[in-house]
């Protein structure tokens, strides 16, 4: 279970009707951690993957120890009302609907017409059945950049369409990037944001300003540099981490390495050059080490593999650790994830990262708190 007095950054006050939130495609729970961090709590979440829910179940807990009802389903199985019943929500009482829906049928790597009519995508448009059942104030969609790319425009066009059909306003799709809000990480995801049209939110600022900003103009604007990847490789203070573990290599992967300058040093410029590197400028990246001087490259869901991106060790000859790879995404080091080392790193890389799941689920909250929201647990508003 989490520290809670180190990890848990926001008690609610006595008293205060605490603001509810359902995570949808909870993976691992990094959307539903920076929730907690921001002063919501968790009624319910859903993860088909069984190591990922696992996951979830050992570490996400909230403030207030209630209960969190974790569905180990495909969204496609659990019926809303099923969820209303099992986590003792009534339509109306959730404040917060999060859900990051699997990106691969989105991803920009995958070229011409290949994503299109991919079946994870409807699972996009699964969503409304969620919130036209639970009717909650915000609903907040996490997505890779890909999802706005002209080929899925049908898609997109039809979310939209159905959230306003539903009664919502919606704001985005943005872009925005993590190393903006003080993840040492350099990765851009999509964000959509719907706001129930019964309600006046007068006062939400979104997106939210960036909390830290390139060290060339940081002084400047008065606000701190960008968060630097070198904050991942700090000791531990734990005797067993059972996180703390790499990629086996064989010897003459260490020996390319060796080869390689530490802090930063490409593929190019050690000895090795395969086949498939031949004759192009592509895949530059892979098998680089990671610049901790500067935020990271994106954590993928094989960030634990240097073959598929710059994830070697600064200076060590192994890839990053999963542990390293976890606090990047600024899960803290409490944080212990199920499975072995691949399933571990696809649920890092699938994972909103805490920090910034934190600040936009903050700004939401005092959006929230600004209203009354024991009117909106009751039926005669």
């Amino acid at each position: 279970m989490l520290d809670q007095k180190s990890d848990i950054h926001v008690t609610l006050e006595s008293g205060n009707k605490p603001l509810f939130a359902v995570d949808l495609f909870a993976g691992a729970g990094g959307f539903s951690l920076g929730a907690i961090h921001a002063g919501f709590e968790l009624r319910a979440a859903i993860e088909k993957d069984g190591h990922a829910s696992r996951t979830y179940r050992n570490n996400i807990q909230n403030v207030s120890n209630r209960r969190i009802a974790v569905f180990e389903n495909d969204i496609s199985e659990v019926g809303p009302a099923e969820l209303m019943s099992e986590c003792g929500l009534i339509s109306g009482e959730c404040d917060l609907l999060l859900g990051g829906p699997p990106c691969q049928g989105f991803s920009s790597h995958r070229l011409g017409s290949a994503g299109v009519n991919d079946p994870r995508n409807e699972l996009l448009l699964r969503y409304f059945a969620f919130v036209k059942a639970l009717k909650p104030k915000f609903f907040l969609v996490e997505n890779v950049p890909g999802l706005l790319h002209s080929k899925h425009a049908e898609y997109l066009d039809r979310f939209l369409t159905i959230a306003e059909e539903s009664q919502y306003h919606v704001i985005g799709p943005v872009i925005l990037n993590a190393r903006d809000f003080g993840v040492p990480q350099n990765r851009k995801r999509v964000f959509i944001l719907g706001m129930s049209s019964e309600f006046s939110f007068d006062e939400l600022e979104w997106p939210p300003s960036p909390t830290h900003a390139k060290p060339e103009t940081a002084n400047e604007i008065g606000l701190p540099a960008w968060r630097t990847a070198a904050d991942a490789f700090v000791e531990t203070e734990r005797d067993e981490d059972p996180n703390a573990i790499h990629m086996n290599h064989t010897q003459a992967l260490i020996d390319v390495f060796k080869s390689t300058p530490a802090n930063g040093g490409s593929r190019a410029q050690s000895n090795r050059v395969l086949p498939c590197h031949k004759g192009h400028n592509g895949h530059k990246d892979v098998y680089g080490r990671v610049d901790p001087s500067r935020p990271s490259p994106t954590m993928t869901t094989a960030c634990i593999n240097p073959s598929k991106g710059r994830f070697v060790h600064p200076t060590e000859h192994h890839g990053i650790t999963a542990r390293q790879a976890a606090r990047l995404q600024t899960f803290p080091d409490s944080f212990d994830f199920e499975g072995g080392l691949m399933a571990t790193g696809a649920q890092i890389g699938n994972a909103v990262p805490v920090l910034l799941a934190e600040v936009l689920c903050r700004t939401i909250r005092e959006s929230l708190v600004t209203l009354d929201v024991g009117c909106f647990r009751s039926s005669s508003c």
